[in-house]
């Protein structure tokens, strides 16, 4: 599926495949948030890879300003995405994945809850939720890693088919 201006550039399964590759290496992580910094339509998901490639930079930049500087314009951006479309789980799952990670002390983590809240149930609904097989179970093992689900919760998503 191809959304807004530059399809080609903005295909999701792509912007999938880009984000995952960003998140562990900063050169890549450096072509995603160009890519993304062209961006500017407003398409609910497409704001929500523009919001994680800003993310993104924070990790890979050393100065704490331009750290905080890229993560108050995801927050931003999150923001937006949200409010265009509060129950997409895509959107949802960036900004957790984002969020999980960013100090608690910089007060830019509350919506864990919430996101948590419409990941959980979209994985459980799938796939009357919408959400693709791959980018379902990319979800799914990401709930399921490190600290982001209660027991319960994870014994919850191993049952889900995918």
């Amino acid at each position: 599926m191809a959304l807004g201006n530059n399809a080609s550039n903005y295909n999701l399964s792509e912007l999938r495949k880009k984000y995952l590759a960003a998140s562990q290496d900063s050169d890549a992580g450096k072509r995603f948030y160009e890519l993304m910094s062209d961006y500017k339509e407003k398409e609910p998901v497409l704001l929500a890879y523009k919001a994680v490639s800003e993310a993104t930079m924070a990790k890979y930049v050393w100065n704490p300003y331009q750290k905080l500087k890229h993560l108050r314009q995801s927050a931003a951006l999150f923001d937006e995405a949200v409010q265009m479309d509060r129950e997409n789980p895509e959107i949802h799952f960036l900004r957790f994945t984002v969020e999980h990670y960013v100090p608690r002390y910089l007060n830019l983590s509350g919506n864990l809850a919430e996101d948590k809240k419409v990941i959980m149930e979209s994985l459980k609904a799938h796939p009357r939720s919408g959400i693709s097989p791959d980018w379902a179970r990319t979800m799914r093992d990401f709930m399921l890693s490190k600290d982001h689900c209660t027991e319960e919760e994870k014994k919850a998503l191993r049952n889900i088919a995918i």
